[in-house]
């Protein structure tokens, strides 16, 4: 098994004809990148499949050259959280004039959730509803919140997380990549255990099934990853599959924490 497993599945589900979301898992620089589209025609797969190819090519192209955690003195967050948001932002402003110069994209949008892991350190950075989640153990928690307007009425206690799966507006974001000139994402950064699996979605999954079957699933089927994700697609298939559904699974081993310590040692020494 490798120190950081990853594996990725999306579905286009039961009641859609074509699939807007896309994923992409790059385990050998340690992360990963999932979009749900939207627009007319196949815009919102343009704009999906654009996200995650401009924000993978970025973080191949500048992570490298951060071996470790390291602060940015002027926010406070590490260097590769700042990468990380500036993929995201990279990704907006081409999403966004693509729409304007050709009119069969005009709307277009996506939503984003991408993930770096370093160190014994992980950066996720989000815009709309699709998630990010962390098993520890038995625990299941949030890493991302979303950016919907149902969340807002959650987050106030108007509405319960029930509720929400079942509201008619459970699908309005108020942030999308693509759709304005400027986005901000939000950046998160989690200490990672040994044992931990985060799960990266889009809410075609997390609309039909709730938080505790998520759970309940990743716990059952332990390190088959394979098998979790496929699963949590039949779930969501067996629940109406209204909306294209996308996984992507990331195991953090006992060997990754060693590695990373490793390498943190001789980049060190080199300096």
């Amino acid at each position: 098994m490798n120190a950081l497993e990853m594996h990725a599945v999306t579905d286009v589900g039961v009641k859609r004809d074509h699939n807007e979301d896309c994923v992409g898992i790059t385990p050998s620089h340690g992360f990963a990148v999932l979009a749900d589209g939207m627009g007319g025609h196949n815009a919102g797969e343009v704009a999906s499949a654009m996200s995650v190819d401009i924000i993978t090519r970025y973080l191949k192209e500048h992570l490298e050259h951060i071996p470790e955690a390291e602060l940015d003195s002027d926010t406070g967050f590490t260097k590769e959280s700042i990468l990380t948001r500036d993929a995201v932002t990279m990704g907006n402003n081409a999403i966004y004039e693509t729409a304007q110069q050709r009119p069969e994209c005009m709307g277009m949008g996506t939503t984003v959730v991408a993930a770096v892991f370093y160190g014994d350190r992980l950066t996720a950075a989000n815009v709309g509803d699709s998630r990010m989640y962390r098993l520890r153990g038995d625990v299941l928690t949030h890493v991302t919140e979303d950016h919907s307007l149902i969340q807002e009425q959650v987050r106030r206690g108007l509405l319960t997380a029930d509720d929400a799966r079942n509201s008619a507006i459970k699908n309005l974001v108020t942030r999308a990549l693509g759709v304005e000139p400027d986005v901000e994402p939000d950046v998160v950064e989690d200490i990672t255990q040994p044992g931990d699996l985060y799960m990266m979605c889009s809410d075609g999954l997390t609309d039909v099934v709730p938080d505790e079957a998520i759970r309940l699933t990743l716990t059952q089927y332990a390190n088959d990853l394979r098998k979790i994700s496929s699963q949590l697609v039949q779930l969501a298939n067996d629940a109406g599959g209204p909306d294209n559904i996308s996984v992507i699974l990331i195991q953090v081993n006992k060997s990754y924490h060693r590695k990373q310590k490793l390498l943190s040692r001789l980049f060190r020494r080199k300096k």
